[in-house]
């Protein structure tokens, strides 16, 4: 199983169809949290952002590679202390934005690597939202530039606090410092990119092949439904395979085969979703993986591999139903 980046306040969120449901909270009808958050977000104001002190990066120069930091000198900074040490040119990100990113993390006293996603070459995907992650993180790579290596201290206030993370031996007084590669940040209105295949099949639903953000339409034809498993690119991208242990970042849709009638959707509610392939209905995991991030998928579920005689209470789908999803694979990891 893969480890759960030490960065995050609370576990990676297992999100499930199988618990599609009303929710206005904003997140995934999918799924929700498992757990309370390992350590509350802090109270105090808003911090500052400076410049600096901070170590030097003493090999490991490129974007991507893995970093070598020096120990911290002297006193850290009691703010967050932020420096671009490469500037690129992608989306600005944002508060609430997912970010994907390589990052490794040592504390500055000793300069000893608690954590660090090279070595496990998986880059982390994660929301910047309270509560999902450090305030440190939060704060200090709102208004950076995808393709922009980053590095930052996070005095204890913003980083764990007082309580500290004894798993990764990072006591309550510890500064924190990083370097963050951010490879690609994603919000609401991402979407797929790639290549448009040709929906040849009249027996098959038709999925629209927009990329703007906005939800495309899915034309469900007057046939029977099929009885197998169908997973087709409707947009092709070139991203990495996605494996079956991943955990995916989408957008998705989902009508009835039935009726053609929506009920469920991140369109909707504005806000992308995350899933792990082990945590869905069978037809998600198998129609998924082997897919390619970056593209769009139609995804047609049969009740033997979705819901059968046992749908979610008040979701709209009937016992048996056929579903038929768009879904967009922003990320993995």
């Amino acid at each position: 199983m893969r480890r759960r980046s030490l960065l995050l306040s609370v576990p990676a969120g297992l999100v499930t169809l199988a618990a599609c449901g009303n929710d206005e909270s904003g997140s995934s009808k999918a799924g929700k949290s498992p757990s309370p958050p390992a350590s509350e977000p802090s109270a105090a104001p808003s911090p500052k952002i400076v410049s600096g002190p901070l170590p030097a990066i003493t090999a490991g120069t490129k974007f991507g590679e893995k970093p070598t930091v020096a120990k911290g000198t002297g006193a850290p900074s009691k703010d967050i202390a932020v420096r671009t040490v490469i500037a690129g040119s992608g989306r600005t990100v944002a508060e609430n934005d997912y970010v994907q990113a390589h990052y490794l993390g040592q504390i500055w006293d000793t300069g000893k690597v608690f954590d660090n996603s090279y070595d496990r070459k998986t880059p982390l995907v994660i929301q910047l939202s309270q509560g999902t992650i450090i305030d440190g993180w939060r704060y200090a790579l709102a208004g950076r530039k995808a393709g922009s290596r980053v590095m930052l201290s996070v005095p204890p206030t913003w980083g764990y606090g007082t309580q500290g993370n004894a798993q990764a031996g990072i006591k309550g007084t510890d500064t924190l410092v990083f370097v963050v590669d951010l490879l690609n940040t994603f919000n609401s209105r991402s979407s797929a990119q790639g290549k448009a295949v040709p929906q040849n099949d009249a027996d098959l639903p038709t999925v629209g092949t927009n990329t703007d953000g906005a939800a495309p339409s899915i034309t469900v034809p007057k046939a029977a439904a099929p009885k197998d498993l169908v997973a087709e690119y409707v947009i092709e991208g070139d991203g990495p395979v996605v494996k079956a242990e991943n955990t995916v970042l989408v957008q998705y849709k989902g009508v009835l085969w039935d009726d053609g009638k929506e009920f469920d959707s991140t369109y909707q509610r504005n806000a992308l979703t995350s899933f792990s392939l082990q945590q869905v209905v069978k037809g998600w995991s198998q129609g998924l993986t082997g897919k390619k991030v970056g593209s769009r998928v139609l995804v047609v579920v049969p009740p033997s591999l979705g819901y059968g005689d046992n749908p979610p209470p008040d979701s709209g789908i009937k016992k048996d139903s056929t579903l038929v999803f768009s879904v967009d694979i922003l990320a993995a990891m």
